[in-house]
């Protein structure tokens, strides 16, 4: 039931005033089941936990991010622990930055959850703060992972409107997703975390070899973020061996399937094993306190 859900007072009182209302940006107020500004703009909970704060003009399309298809394929890849190491390592980074610090987390383009639990769990697991929230633009993604992961707080929101107020988080995460860098400096509080993960040189290298002729490596050059300073950057790379369709799920979630052959999508799911390298870049970088 919701009510139990939200029955501990001082994480009701963190999520009141955290989330911040994407039409006219004044603080919301949870009232029962519903998020609430001055000007009366209300956002409902949905039955699965989660909160939509996407309103129809901020919108590029009826239903934007990731589909039905592409979160199920990642559902079905992420089950089998391919990314495990990564999630493992990010968990424990993130535990690192929230050690004995009260203010939230944020996954921005936290799909359906999968690393933003991981966290959550670490964050216990330590005795941290485990005040965490994830965002994603895709309402499907949302919906599966407020169900599956109750202990997360999530919204539909756009990365580009961050729904927080100003130096609301300790740490936001960011996993391949786009987010404006001057939002990141607002919502962040001085001295708190970015942490992000993009792909290495060599990340998918075998699978991008059998859509592209010519496979360039991924630009490793850190990103130019105003306000903060890189504080680590970490390699992360295995190898991976894929069977029972992982392939074809694995291709099916990445931006390469849309350059991929029928031909090909038949092929990997009906490979027995394909041998496949994960390649990642996990970075820290701490915003300035002046």
């Amino acid at each position: 039931m919701e009510a139990d859900r939200l029955s501990t007072p001082n994480l009701i009182e963190r999520l009141v005033m955290t989330y911040q209302c994407p039409l006219c940006h004044k603080s919301l107020s949870l009232i029962d089941t519903r998020y609430q500004c001055e000007n009366n703009h209300q956002f409902d909970m949905a039955k699965e936990g989660y909160v939509n704060l996407m309103p129809a003009n901020h919108k590029r399309s009826k239903d934007p991010g990731d589909n039905k298809e592409m979160m199920q394929a990642r559902r079905r890849f992420l089950a089998f622990g391919h990314y495990e190491p990564l999630a493992k390592r990010i968990a424990q980074v993130c535990a690192s930055e929230l050690n004995n610090k009260d203010n939230p987390l944020l996954d921005i383009g936290c799909g359906e959850g999968y690393y933003t639990h991981q966290v959550q769990q670490k964050l216990v697991d330590t005795s941290a703060s485990s005040n965490v929230f994830g965002l994603d633009i895709s309402k499907i993604a949302v919906k599966y992972a407020a169900k599956r992961y109750p202990d997360c707080r999530f919204a539909v929101a756009s990365s580009h409107r961050l729904p927080f107020a100003a130096h609301s988080l300790s740490a936001i995460l960011r996993i391949y997703a786009p987010c404006k860098s001057s939002e990141l400096v607002r919502c962040i509080e001085p001295g708190g975390a970015l942490i992000t993960v993009t792909p290495a040189a060599r990340h998918l290298f075998q699978l991008k070899s059998l859509i592209y002729q010519d496979v360039k490596q991924h630009d490793m050059t850190p990103e130019t973020l105003p306000e903060f300073e890189l504080e680590l950057e970490e390699n992360i790379q295995y190898p991976m061996t894929l069977r029972d369709g992982s392939a074809l799920d694995l291709l099916q979630m990445t931006p390469f399937a849309w350059k991929a052959s029928e031909e090909l999508k038949q092929e990997l799911e009906q490979t027995h094993q394909f041998d496949c390298e994960a390649d990642f870049m996990l970075r820290v970088y701490r915003k300035h306190s002046d």
